[in-house]
């Protein structure tokens, strides 16, 4: 659903001035700031979050080197997602919810592969593994049911 909102701020700060970007799977919502309203079954697709050149630094520095997660100082009213269309309410109809497994699946062998790769493959930045590793802790953190059944 398009919600006419086209900036995408620094999801610590909120600058409008952003420089890099990272995906994550829906259920991460819950790990975020703010999350907890937010109908994470109804996302259907990726949620993407922003960082400004500063605040990319402290989150390069926390995930390759303390081994952290950004996760939950990261206001997710600042994240980037669609969600599914009420038609339940207007048609008194209910449809089913999204299937994020597949998606939850992907993402994390994907990760996995790409922490695998880092060093010994020139394609894999330093970017794709700080994302790589958001991803996997934010499965593990919520628990991989999702991803194994």
């Amino acid at each position: 659903m398009y919600t006419g909102t086209t900036e995408e701020p620094c999801c610590l700060c909120g600058t409008e001035e952003t420089a890099t970007r990272i995906d994550l799977p829906p259920r991460a919502v819950q790990l975020m700031r703010h999350g907890d309203p937010i109908a994470w079954r109804d996302i259907e697709s990726t949620v993407t979050v922003y960082f400004c050149a500063d605040d990319w630094e402290t989150v390069r520095d926390l995930v390759l080197e303390t081994g952290m997660s950004p996760l939950s100082r990261c206001n997710v009213a600042h994240a980037s997602f669609d969600l599914r269309e009420d038609f339940e309410a207007l048609l008194n109809d209910v449809r089913d919810e999204p299937d994020q497994r597949p998606r939850e699946r992907e993402m994390l062998a994907d990760a996995r592969e790409t922490i695998e790769r880092y060093g010994e493959d020139d394609h894999v930045e330093e970017r794709d593994v700080v994302e790589a590793r958001i991803v996997t802790w934010a499965l593990e953190d919520l628990g991989e049911r999702a991803t194994t059944e």
